[in-house]
């Protein structure tokens, strides 16, 4: 009976001693917990450094926004212009063909009374 209470008291040191962590397994834990806090914060900075890009990204899609829509506008009050100076040519041109009728009108009068009064 007394070898029986040996062995199982062996056996349970055996079991506690087994179950228990070593320095060894303590110091692999704690080695794997800081490199895993390191790639964590590594992660954090280029999620960070992501962030900035974007923001920087989106501040020049703006800008460049901005200056399209500049551009269109200046274009449309360009083409406004270019508008206003096609019908002012325009009516410029009915004005002077107009005068040029009136013209006619006064040369073929003045031939009239030419020729009427070289048949007196």
């Amino acid at each position: 009976m007394k070898s029986l209470l040996v062995i199982s008291m062996v056996l349970l040191l055996a079991i506690v001693l087994g179950g228990c962590a070593t320095r060894g397994d303590l110091e692999k834990v704690q080695a794997q917990e800081i490199q895993n806090r390191a790639k964590a914060e590594q992660a954090a900075q280029d999620a960070q450094a992501a962030k900035t890009a974007a923001d920087a990204a989106t501040v020049r899609a703006d800008a460049a926004t901005a200056r399209a829509d500049d551009a269109l506008k200046a274009a449309e009050q360009r083409e406004k212009l270019a508008d206003e100076k096609a019908t002012l040519a325009d009516e410029r041109a009915r004005l002077a063909d107009e005068k040029a009728r009136l013209a006619d009108e006064k040369a073929q009068r003045a031939d009239a009374m030419f020729q009427k009064s070289m048949r007196k």
